[in-house]
């Protein structure tokens, strides 16, 4: 089942853009690609991310994760395979 994400709520925090960083994703208003946050939640946490992007605020964070979260778990109760 595909869900589909509002165009508006991903133009309010992602921008593509070719004259910005070549058209990586990144959050809206910044040059802080998308996959830095991704890449930083390895091994840091979101507070240390935030400390270290100021440019980005918390609910743009937060929103890239519930997208990434709805594009990739569907919704309903989880079932354990094993």
């Amino acid at each position: 089942m595909l869900l589909v994400v509002s165009v508006a709520v991903i133009d309010n925090v992602i921008c593509i853009d070719p004259e910005i960083m070549g058209g990586t994703p990144v959050f809206r208003g910044t040059r802080v690609p998308i996959r830095s946050l991704f890449d930083w939640l390895e091994t840091e946490t979101l507070e240390e991310f935030l400390e270290n992007f100021p440019s980005v605020s918390r609910e743009q964070a937060l929103e890239v994760l519930h997208l990434a979260e709805s594009r990739l778990i569907p919704p309903g109760p989880y079932e354990d395979p094993s």
